[in-house]
C-alpha cells in the first residue's frame, strides 16, 4: 500500500488537492507582516521541526530532537510561511508564465512539507494521545488551509492563464503536464465554484477532516485495546513453535503473565486461524479482529461512515459530479465507475466458484475427520491449510521455516541489483524516530551515484497502525540541483526475543516485496518536478510497480540464495519449491473474493449517491446480492476500511489493485515471454518507461511504451488457475483511459 495520507511527500497545495483536505488553517485575514513574524518568533524558540534538513545524503529528518509539543506550534508556522509564499505568486504584479506562477508553486511549501512528513510518522507509527490530541485539534484546521488555497481566485487565474496560453506550447513535455495536473487538481477541488459553494465546500473538507481523524483513532484503539490471551498450554495447541514463540514474545511485551499473547494485527491474527486447533478460540480471534471499529461504544466508526458517505455525495454534487465515485474514477486510468466495476465483475464469477470448490474440499476433509459443523470464516484459513498439506504435502509452517525476515530483506536488495542496478549499503549516522528502525544508503552500483535513503521499520508495536506501507520522506527531484529521495517501508511483524530470527509466511513475504516495489518506484525517479516525482500517479496507476515486484520473490535465484533455513543455514530443498510452484494457485478462490468483495462495497457505497446508509445493513446485504460465500468475510470490513474513511485516498479506489495486478502481470509476460524475470532489457525499459517517468507521462501512455500494446486480462486469470473459457481477454484501458493531455 502506498501510504496516501499528507506525509507522503510533495509541495502542500498540489498533494493537499489531490487528496481534498490536508493542509492547515492559517486565518485569512493575517498580513504578510503578522505571518511573517509568527514564523521567526517561533523560528526563535529553535523548534527542531522547523529547521531545514541537515546533514550527509543530501540531509534527513532529525528524529532524534522530536517532541509532541513540536507538532502544532510547528505547524502554524510552516503554515503561516507558506501562505505567505502563495500570496507573493498570486499577488505578483507580472504577467502570469510557467516560471512565476507554476515553477513558483513548486519552490513553495518546503518548511511545512517537512513538518508534515515527521508529524505524519508520529501519527502512523508513534500515536500516544498527545498525539492524537494534536491530530484532533489540527486536521480540521489543515482542510480549511487547504481550500484557502484551492479557492484562491487570483492563484487560480494565473494557473488557468499559463493553462490556456498558446505559449505552453514552447514549454518541455514535463513542464506541460505540470501545468495540466496544477490546473486540474485547483477545477476538482472547487476553484471554479461561486462564494457560497465554496464556502460550502471548505466546511465538507473541515468536516471531513475531523470524521478521517477519528475513524482512524477509532481502529488503532481497538487494535491496540483488544488482544487474544492464551492462558494455559493448551491454549496454544496447533501452534508451531514459530508462533508460541510469538505469542510469548507479546505476552512479555504487552506485559501479560499468559502461556501467550496474540496482539489484533494481521501479521499476528491470520497465523493464529491457520494453525490453532482451538476453534472456540479462532473464532473469538476471529471476531476480535474483524469487529474493530464495530464493537459498539465510543470507538464504534458506523455514525462516522454515514456521515463521511453523505458528505462526499455533497461536495461530489457541489463540484459536479454524479456520485462521489464518478468524481474520483475521473481522473484515474479506468476514468469511470462502470469500467472499473466491469472488470470486477469479470473476476468476480470465476473467484466464487473457485471459493465453492474450496470449500468442499474442505467440508470433506473437515467432515472426515469427525466434524459436525458447516465451515465457518474462522475456519477457513485453518482447513485450507489441511487441504494444501494433504493435496499438495506442503505446510506452510515447513516453507516458514526458510523465509528469515532479514535475508528476505537481503533477497529484495539482490533483486533490485540484478534488475535495476541498485545497491544498498546500512548507515548508523541517521537519526531513527524508534530503535527498531534501521537506514540504509541506495547507489546506482556501477556509477556510485547516490539516489536516496531507504528506512525500514519492520516490527508491531503500541501506537503503530496494522498493515504494512510506503511513505515517501522527500522526494527525487532537480529544480534546486541533484535532490535525492527519500522513502521507508513499514510492517507489522512480532520481534524476535534477544535477537532470533523472525520467520515470516509466504504471504508476509509477498507483502514485503510488494511494498518494497513502491519504495524502488520512489527510488527510480527521475524526473525535474517533485509534485510528477516517484509514485506520484493515478490510484489505478500506483500499485503497479509494486505488485510487479511480487513476481520475484519465487525466482529459483531468491530462494536458492536467500530461503535458507533458520537452524541448518541450508537452502530450501527444490523438492519444497516444487511443491510451492505446484500449489500457487491454490486458495486464489478465497484470496481474490475477500478482496473483490471489499472492493466491490468500497465501490457501491460511493455510487449510492446522498442516499443515507447504515454502513452493517448496507454491507450484510449488498454482499447477500452479490452472492458473497458465508465461509468468507471482506478482507476489510466497512468499519475498519481505513484505505477508504481514514482519508479521501482509496475511496471509490480499492479497486485499483486489481486494475494495477492486470498491469503487473501482463507486464511480468513481458520478461517471461523474454529470456525471463532478469532479462535486462525489458528491465532497462519498465525502469525507463515506468518506474523513472513519475507522473510526467500519461500512465496509459507509458504501459504502451513499456509494452508495446495495451495490458490484458488473460495473464491474471491464468495466474490465479481461473478458467478463460467464456472470459473475454479484455483491456483495462479499453474504455477511454487517457487523461486529458496538457
Amino acid at each position: 500500500m502506498f501510504n496516501p495520507t499528507p506525509f507522503s511527500g510533495g509541495r502542500l497545495f498540489t498533494h493537499a488537492l489531490l487528496a481534498f483536505s490536508l493542509a492547515a488553517y492559517v486565518n485569512p485575514t493575517s498580513t504578510s507582516a503578522q505571518t511573517a513574524s509568527t514564523v521567526a518568533a517561533v523560528r526563535t524558540d529553535a523548534n527542531p521541526l522547523l529547521a531545514s534538513w541537515a546533514g550527509p545524503y543530501g540531509g534527513f529528518p532529525a528524529f532524534d530532537k522530536v517532541q509532541t509539543a513540536n507538532f502544532k506550534p510547528a505547524l502554524e508556522a510552516a503554515m503561516a510561511e507558506n501562505l505567505k509564499e502563495i500570496q507573493a505568486i498570486a499577488s505578483n504584479s507580472q504577467a502570469p508564465t510557467f516560471e512565476n506562477t507554476i515553477a513558483a508553486l513548486e519552490h513553495a511549501g518546503n518548511t511545512l512539507d517537512q513538518v508534515r512528513t515527521v508529524y505524519g510518522i508520529w501519527s502512523g507509527t508513534m500515536s500516544n494521545p498527545e498525539v492524537q490530541g494534536v491530530e484532533r485539534e489540527m486536521a480540521p484546521r489543515m482542510a480549511a488551509f487547504s481550500d484557502q488555497i484551492s479557492q484562491n481566485a487570483a492563484l487560480f487565474k494565473r494557473i488557468e492563464t499559463v493553462y490556456n496560453s498558446p505559449d505552453k506550447k514552447k514549454l518541455t513535455p514535463e513542464q506541460q503536464r505540470l501545468t495540466y495536473v496544477y490546473y486540474n487538481n485547483f477545477v476538482r477541488s472547487g476553484a471554479k465554484l461561486d462564494a457560497t459553494a465554496k464556502k460550502r465546500l471548505s466546511e465538507i473538507n473541515q468536516q471531513l477532516a475531523g470524521l478521517f481523524t477519528k475513524f482512524s483513532q477509532n481502529v488503532l484503539a481497538d487494535e491496540n485495546d483488544s488482544v487474544l490471551v492464551l492462558k494455559t498450554p493448551a491454549d496454544l495447541g496447533g501452534l508451531p513453535p514459530s508462533l508460541r514463540d510469538d505469542a510469548a514474545n507479546t505476552a512479555t511485551a504487552r506485559k501479560i503473565t499468559a502461556a501467550g499473547v496474540v496482539a489484533n494485527t494481521r501479521s499476528s491474527i491470520e497465523p493464529f486461524l491457520t494453525y490453532s486447533d482451538q476453534r472456540k478460540l479462532r473464532e473469538k480471534a476471529w471476531r476480535m479482529f474483524y469487529n474493530r471499529g464495530d464493537n459498539g461504544g465510543e470507538h464504534d466508526n458506523n455514525v462516522l461512515i454515514t456521515q463521511i458517505l453523505q458528505l462526499r455525495a455533497e461536495r461530489a454534487k457541489l463540484l459536479g459530479y454524479k456520485t462521489h465515485a464518478h468524481l474520483r474514477l475521473d481522473n484515474t486510468m479506468a476514468k469511470t465507475p462502470e469500467a472499473a466495476m466491469a472488470l470486477m465483475e469479470e473476476v468476480w464469477v470465476p473467484a466464487v466458484a473457485r471459493v465453492k470448490e474450496e470449500v468442499a474440499d474442505m467440508q470433506a476433509l473437515a467432515t472426515k475427520e469427525g466434524a459436525t459443523f458447516k465451515i465457518a470464516p474462522w475456519d477457513y484459513r485453518y482447513y485450507a491449510e489441511k487441504v494444501r498439506k494433504a493435496r499438495y504435502d506442503l505446510d506452510q509452517n515447513e516453507v516458514k521455516e526458510y523465509l528469515q525476515l532479514d535475508k528476505m530483506r537481503e533477497g529484495m536488495f539482490w533483486v533490485a541489483g540484478e534488475i535495476y542496478g541498485f545497491a544498498f549499503t546500512p548507515v548508523t549516522d541517521v537519526p531513527v524516530y524508534h530503535p527498531d528502525v534501521k537506514v540504509w544508503e541506495v547507489k546506482d552500483k556501477t556509477t556510485g551515484k547516490h539516489l536516496g535513503l531507504w528506512y525500514f521499520d519492520p516490527y508491531a508495536r503500541p501506537g503503530k497502525r496494522s498493515g504494512a506501507w510506503m511513505n515517501a520522506y522527500r522526494k527525487q527531484e532537480r529544480m534546486n540541483g541533484e535532490i535525492a529521495t527519500i522513502v521507508s517501508n513499514n510492517s507489522n511483524f512480532v520481534k524476535g526475543k534477544d535477537g532470533t530470527p523472525v520467520l515470516i509466511s509466504w504471504t508476509d513475504a509477498t507483502t514485503l516485496f510488494h511494498e518494497f516495489g513502491h519504495a524502488l518506484h520512489g527510488l527510480s525517479s527521475n524526473v525535474t518536478y517533485p509534485t510528477l516525482s516517484g509514485t506520484s500517479v493515478v490510484r489505478d496507476y500506483v500499485e503497479f510497480p509494486s505488485q510487479v515486484m511480487e513476481n520475484w520473490l519465487p525466482t529459483p535465484q531468491v530462494l536458492q540464495r536467500f530461503a535458507v533455513h533458520y537452524q541448518t543455514g541450508k537452502p530450501i530443498p527444490q523438492a519444497l519449491v516444487d511443491r510451492i510452484e505446484k500449489a500457487s494457485t491454490f486458495n486464489q478462490g478465497f484470496e481474490t473474493t475477500e478482496f473483490l468483495a471489499s472492493a466491490l462495497i468500497d465501490m457501491k457505497l460511493h455510487l449510492a449517491g446522498d442516499q443515507k446508509i447504515d454502513p452493517d445493513k448496507f454491507e450484510r446485504e449488498t454482499l447477500a446480492q452479490l452472492g458473497m460465500p458465508s465461509e468468507i468475510v471482506m478482507r476489510h470490513r466497512t468499519p475498519q476500511f481505513s484505505h477508504v474513511f481514514s482519508s479521501d485516498g482509496y475511496s471509490a479506489g480499492y479497486y485499483s489493485y486489481l486494475w494495477s495486478v492486470v498491469l503487473a502481470s501482463d507486464a511480468f509476460s513481458a520478461f517471461t515471454e523474454a529470456s525471463g524475470p532478469y532479462d535486462k532489457t525489458v528491465a532497462k525499459r519498465l525502469k525507463d518507461k515506468v518506474l523513472s517517468v513519475g507522473n510526467t507521462v500519461d500512465p496509459a501512455d507509458a504501459y504502451r511504451s513499456f509494452r508495446g500494446r495495451d495490458p490484458k486480462i488473460d495473464a491474471l486469470m491464468r495466474e490465479r488457475g481461473f478458467p478463460m473459457k467464456g472470459v473475454k481477454a479484455s483491456k483495462p484501458t479499453d474504455k477511454k483511459t487517457t487523461s486529458k493531455k496538457s
